[in-house]
């Protein structure tokens, strides 16, 4: 439900818009760090993809570090001096890694994400270009000095040491001493999954020169990520399933720590997320939790049974038609969520209340066409407001949010769509 004065604060706005909650927010960042029992909160910025809120979410005790979801992410948030950045998935975008190198800090204040050797290949690759680039100078005549300096700057591009964190699966398989990998419950993400496997990288990135293993992560999507409530047969197994997966991965993370750091002192160990916080920070092998979905609460988090977030964002689009009784048809409205397509990844329609999608149309890029009891006060203009099924895929189909307090806006928060930034 959408309060009054959240409705109110919108009064001649421009619209379609999309909205931000302040106390809404800053509830859910107390809540989150409440959860973490201690632990500190490393910001997912793909959650929120907003830097005014990645920086207030930064300002707030308890949270430290970004956990940015590319190279290019990380460098952009590295500019405007973000520090202790977490990539949280490979890369193989070698204009990235050279730039990365290039930038004075940046190698010192970025770790980046592997989960094989090729990873650490494609790196050196990138090392080699970057400090090939230090030792060009722009003309056959260049003085001697500018020769020099350039060669310096070749040497320490070549000299730096790229802080590494080994990305390991924690996803639940059934019966796995079985039936193997053929039942996989959770992402599909790295192939390093056993102490064994974990060691044998590790030593890997041990012995490569000028690199330096800093860090562990592993992300249990599949208690984080899904949804635990209801009475149905499904959930009943998912509740099942999730009892289970903590139990395992608590046992197999522990291992893969434990032998790990036999062969060198870590930084950190990653893991949980905005659904896994409570297990996560009980299982007692983790430093830190990462989050970001929570700070804005969408629709996805509706169907957890152990935590209430408050919902932050919103968009709210306006009536362009009333194409008969019953049905009223809205601007725009067709975000749809990434995963598996499904009920669960259309915006939630959050006022006014007895609104339906159509079940031919569903939610539309151009227009929306909603049923029910709803349509009958509603007239050409009026708002309905909805919120994303995920919370940073929003921001990319706004340039900003209007940031409202109480009754008012009180601000805008320009979203990396509305900087400029592809990512």
């Amino acid at each position: 439900m959408v309060s009054r004065e959240l409705r109110h604060a919108l009064s001649g706005v421009e619209v379609p818009v999309a909205v931000i909650d302040l106390e809404a927010f800053d509830a859910n960042v107390t809540a989150l760090a409440q959860r973490a029992q201690g632990l500190p909160i490393r910001v997912a910025t793909k959650s929120l993809r907003t830097p005014a809120a990645i920086d207030r979410a930064l300002a707030q005790q308890g949270y430290s570090g970004v956990f940015a979801y590319s190279l290019p992410e990380a460098l952009v948030l590295h500019a405007r001096g973000v520090r202790d950045i977490l990539v949280g998935y490979p890369t193989v975008d070698r204009r990235s890694l050279t730039q990365m190198f290039a930038e004075a800090g940046a190698a010192q204040n970025i770790t980046l994400m592997i989960d094989c050797p090729t990873h650490l290949d494609i790196i050196d690759s990138a090392r080699k270009a970057a400090a090939a680039g230090g030792t060009e100078v722009a003309g056959s005549s260049a003085a001697s000095s500018d020769v020099a300096a350039s060669s310096d700057v070749a040497a320490d591009i070549a000299a730096q040491t790229v802080r590494v964190c080994l990305d390991i699966d924690a996803s639940y398989r059934l019966s796995e001493g079985v039936l193997g990998s053929r039942i996989h419950i959770g992402a599909r993400r790295s192939p390093i999954r056993d102490s064994a496997s974990a060691v044998d990288l590790a030593e890997h990135v041990i012995a490569r020169p000028g690199a330096d293993l800093v860090g562990l992560m592993s992300y249990e999507g599949q208690i984080a990520g899904t949804a635990d409530a209801g009475a149905t047969v499904r959930q009943v197994m998912v509740r099942a399933m999730q009892k289970r997966s903590k139990a395992e991965l608590r046992v197999r993370r522990s291992g893969v720590i434990d032998a790990v750091r036999e062969l060198t002192k870590l930084e950190f160990v990653n893991g949980g997320g905005t659904g896994s916080f409570e297990s996560s920070a009980a299982e007692g092998t983790l430093t830190e939790l990462a989050a970001g979905s929570g700070l804005f609460s969408p629709g996805l988090f509706d169907g957890y049974t152990h935590f209430h977030h408050e919902p932050a964002a919103y968009f709210a689009t306006p009536v362009v038609r009333r194409p008969g009784p019953g049905w009223v048809t809205v601007f725009k409205g067709g975000f749809i969520a990434s995963g598996v397509p499904g009920a669960d990844r259309v915006p939630t329609i959050a006022w006014p209340q007895g609104l339906d999608y159509a079940g031919l149309e569903g939610a539309g890029e151009v227009q929306t066409p909603l049923t029910g009891p709803g349509t009958e006060d509603l007239r050409i203009g009026d708002l309905v407001w909805f919120r994303h099924a995920k919370a940073g895929e929003l921001a990319e189909h706004f340039n900003e949010f209007l940031v409202v307090s109480g009754s008012q806006v009180i601000d805008t928060w320009s979203t990396y769509r509305g900087h400029g930034w592809a990512l």
